[in-house]
C-alpha cells in the first residue's frame, strides 16, 4: 500500500503524523545539544536552525499558494494555516483592521507537554521573534512583527504566544491630500 491508494482522510491524518515526527525530530535535536552544550548554546543553535528554515518554509508555501511578491496581510494569514505547526497546534489568526493581523497559539503541542511533566514553559521568545518575523517577511517584506506575548513572558490561560503583523496602508493621493474626518 502507497500514498496513492490512501483515502483524502487517510492522507490528512499521514501529513499530522508527519508534523508531530518533525516536532518530536526538533525536540530530540534541541535537547540532545541542551544535555551537551547547555540551554543558551542550544537556544543559539535553535535560532540559527529557524532562521534559516523560516525562510525556506515560507517560500514553499508561497509558491504553493501562487502569491505574489508582496502577499499582503491576506497571503500572509493564508501561509499561516499551511505551515507545519498549522497541523498539530490550534492557532487562531483576527483581522484588526485593514493594516493589522493579530495571530495566537491557542494550543501548543510543546509546551503543553512541559506543562503535563510539570516543567515551566519552554522559554522560546528568542526564537519567535526570529521565526515569525522571517516568515512573515518572506511572505511580504514590507509586513512588520511585533511579539505581544511569548514564554518566557506571561500569558494568559487562552493562548501561549501572540503576534502582531502589521503592512502600512497604502493610501491613493487623493486620500493623502483629504482633511482628516472631523466627525
Amino acid at each position: 500500500m502507497g500514498i496513492d491508494d490512501l483515502s483524502r482522510e487517510e492522507l490528512v491524518d499521514l501529513l499530522s503524523d508527519f508534523a508531530k515526527r518533525w516536532l518530536a525530530h526538533d525536540g530530540l535535536w534541541f535537547q540532545a545539544v541542551e544535555s551537551h552544550f547547555g540551554m543558551d548554546a542550544a537556544i543559539r543553535l535553535d535560532e540559527e536552525a529557524w532562521e534559516r528554515f523560516t525562510r525556506i518554509e515560507g517560500r514553499r508555501i508561497k509558491e504553493r499558494l501562487g502569491l505574489p511578491e508582496q502577499a499582503g496581510l491576506d497571503g500572509l494569514e493564508k501561509a499561516l494555516n499551511l505551515r507545519l505547526y498549522a497541523l498539530v497546534n490550534e492557532q487562531e489568526a483576527e483581522r484588526v483592521d485593514e493594516g493589522t493581523l493579530l495571530f495566537r497559539m491557542k494550543r501548543c503541542r510543546v509546551q503543553e507537554a512541559r506543562n503535563r511533566k510539570g516543567l515551566p514553559d519552554f522559554p522560546c521568545k528568542s526564537v519567535g521573534l526570529i521565526e515569525y518575523t522571517g516568515f512573515a517577511e518572506t511572505i511580504d517584506p514590507r509586513i512588520q512583527t511585533r511579539c505581544l506575548t511569548c514564554p518566557p513572558d506571561p500569558h494568559p490561560a487562552g493562548h501561549f504566544c501572540a503576534w502582531e503583523f502589521t503592512l502600512p496602508v497604502e493610501r491613493t493621493a487623493d486620500e493623502a491630500a483629504a482633511p482628516p474626518d472631523r466627525a
